[in-house]
């Protein structure tokens, strides 16, 4: 007869998402994950296999509420300028109860050139978002906000490379003034 679990596997999943968020892969050791996480080292492998298949699974996770957030953060706001605007603002403008960056641009850092399963995650991560943007300029240009003088697919690509810019800022940088800058910057080639 299996055991059943003695803890909530969402709950423990969001934490080590978290650890690996603030830590990094390679520095968060097994024990790290154990007395983060609040559960044996055995159940650890028994439910998510490796540290491996664990962090992969919590970047799926940190997809998933990222994608989550996005969807409702923008999808009540009528101005497509509006919308790109608040997608890079949800990056510099955090809870406090997270760590700061980006999990997704962290394992690009970290991990992207030496572990496929971790590069093939990002590259999917940072296609969906440059799809967004692109289905928003694309929206942008069929009601008239934007101007069709743009070519959308390579304003896509721009403003995907300036977000991942600013996740990568928002982790070294407190600097507020200095983000909210280079939102207006970027989002100025819209005028």
């Amino acid at each position: 007869m299996t055991r059943s679990k003695e803890f909530d596997e969402s709950a423990v999943l969001h934490k080590a998402m978290k650890l690996f968020w603030q830590q990094g892969y390679e520095k968060s050791s097994m024990q790290d994950l154990v007395t983060h996480m609040g559960i044996h080292r055995r159940s650890i492998y028994d439910t998510f296999g490796s540290k491996h298949a664990l962090y992969l699974k919590a970047l799926e996770r940190y997809g998933e509420t990222v994608e989550d957030q996005i969807e409702k953060r923008l999808k009540s706001l009528d101005s497509v300028k509006q919308a790109i605007r608040r997608l890079f603002e949800m990056t510099i403008h955090r809870k406090e109860t997270l760590p700061s960056g980006c999990l997704t641009v962290n394992t690009a850092v970290e991990l992207a050139e030496h572990d496929k399963e971790a590069m093939d995650r990002v590259l999917d991560s940072f296609s969906n978002t440059e799809n967004l943007l692109h289905e928003l300029l694309l929206s942008g240009q069929k009601s008239g906000e934007i101007s069709e003088r743009h070519d959308a697919e390579k304003l896509s690509r721009f403003f995907n490379n300036s977000f991942v810019g600013l996740r990568v800022l928002a982790k070294t940088s407190n600097d507020m003034q200095k983000m909210e800058d280079i939102v207006d910057t970027t989002l100025s080639v819209l005028d």
